[in-house]
């Protein structure tokens, strides 16, 4: 088999797999076609394939929660602006994009940010863009063009998420019925009792939209303590009233990393578990989730970037294996199978969350792949390394493989 194009190889030599195994990988119609044990090859044969030399091959990386609407990144450097309280901050922040984009354009940030995510081997990427009072459906509007814009490299999902509370904010219900029907394939929340004071209300609203549309949800979920928990509690009692498992998140999830005892820790956990309610972290905060005793749990836990260089924080590179080190660090993930699960939160782990079709390294999947520097899934995850390869439905999105 030979490469149809520069552009669409046919032929991956001499990859290492996932579970430390050799491959060949033949790629036909942005598909995984055939694995192979590799072969000898004379030199001109060998050439007409690109080679990885031994370089561990992995599907692509997963953002499970991104924000390209509010990166600064194609902009001027921004100083970080420190505010107390969160409703503060988004005050702060709605004053500060509308400085920014009289610049760069939401559009023009969210590609730049969603093309280096891709050259670093992200393949998908959920992002929660803004629907709110004071940017009404701009946002979405913007980033279902970038979506447009950025196909062939990297594929976009997009929630619709209240900023400015749902309960709280006049018209924001309707506008986020009106995001799902323009193209966010899932609503999300904020902090049902923190943020809007009413707990059911806030619910009933994303809940009863995510029925209307079929859609999925995913809440942001700061509130930490029994006050957390016992919204992560109300969020997996709906989600198993409405046969909605599997296609559930909460983001943050903060109450499981701190204020709770073991007993109302592990109810909670179980709950999330029975009713397939898959919980997000960013890593770098003092209450991020137990992901070991989570995933033993049979919680699924997938990784994301959150905020990267915006008003939150100016912090963030949109690299999916450095966040699973960063991950790895704060959650004590230390041992080769420890490190295995850091990798998966930004690979299988997020791929289910995020509902992909035809997702992994087997026959048949689509060629979304990232060759990288390292010889094992735990050096990978421990050792910041180059990113050699990325396709895209079989499509070259980066090549820095070895020329004869």
């Amino acid at each position: 088999m030979t490469p149809t194009s520069p552009l669409h190889p046919a032929l991956l030599l001499d990859a290492t797999l996932p579970d430390g195994t050799a491959a060949d990988v033949h790629l036909a119609d942005g598909r995984i076609a055939a694995l192979t044990a590799p072969a000898r090859r004379a030199p001109e044969a060998a050439g007409r394939g690109l080679r990885l030399d031994g370089a561990l091959l992995l599907p692509a990386l997963v953002d499970g929660h991104a924000h390209l609407d509010k990166t600064f990144l194609g902009a001027p450097w921004q100083p970080h602006r420190a505010t107390a309280g969160l409703r503060t901050q988004i005050a702060s922040e709605r004053e500060l994009r509308r400085e920014v984009a009289a610049a760069v354009p939401v559009a023009d940030r969210a590609e730049a940010l969603a093309r280096r995510m891709a050259a670093l081997g992200t393949g998908y990427v959920r992002s929660h863009v803004d629907v709110d009072p004071d940017t009404g459906l701009d946002h979405l509007h913007a980033l279902l063009e970038v979506r447009e814009r950025v196909r062939d490299v990297i594929g976009i999902q997009l929630v619709a998420f209240p900023q400015s509370g749902v309960v709280t904010a006049p018209g924001v219900a309707d506008l986020l019925d009106a995001a799902l029907r323009e193209g966010a394939e899932l609503i999300g929340g904020l902090d049902p009792a923190g943020f809007d004071g009413d707990v059911d209300g806030q619910l009933d609203i994303v809940f009863g939209l995510a029925e209307r549309h079929d859609a999925g949800v995913d809440i942001h979920l700061h509130d930490g303590g029994p006050v957390g928990a016992s919204q992560l509690r109300d969020i997996a009692d709906r989600t198993a009233t409405l046969g909605l498992g599997g296609r559930v998140a909460v983001s943050h999830a903060y109450a499981l990393g701190s204020g709770l005892d073991s007993s109302e820790l592990m109810l909670t956990v179980q709950k999330l578990a029975d009713a397939g309610v898959a919980v997000m972290t960013n890593g770098p905060s003092r209450s991020m989730p137990p992901v070991k005793l989570l995933h033993e749990a049979g919680v699924r836990v997938f990784a994301g970037s959150d905020n990267i260089r915006d008003a939150w924080w100016p912090y963030g590179t949109g690299d999916m294996l450095e966040r699973a080190t960063v991950i790895g660090l704060q959650g004590e993930l230390m041992t080769d199978q420890e490190l295995f699960l850091a990798a998966d939160l930004v690979t299988e782990n997020a791929a289910v969350a995020l509902g992909l079709a035809d997702y992994g390294l087997a026959v048949g999947a689509r060629a979304d792949l990232v060759a990288i520097a390292a010889g094992s899934v735990p050096e990978a995850v421990a050792a910041h390394p180059e990113r050699l390869l990325v396709l895209h439905g079989g499509r070259v999105v980066l090549d820095r493989t070895p020329r004869t």
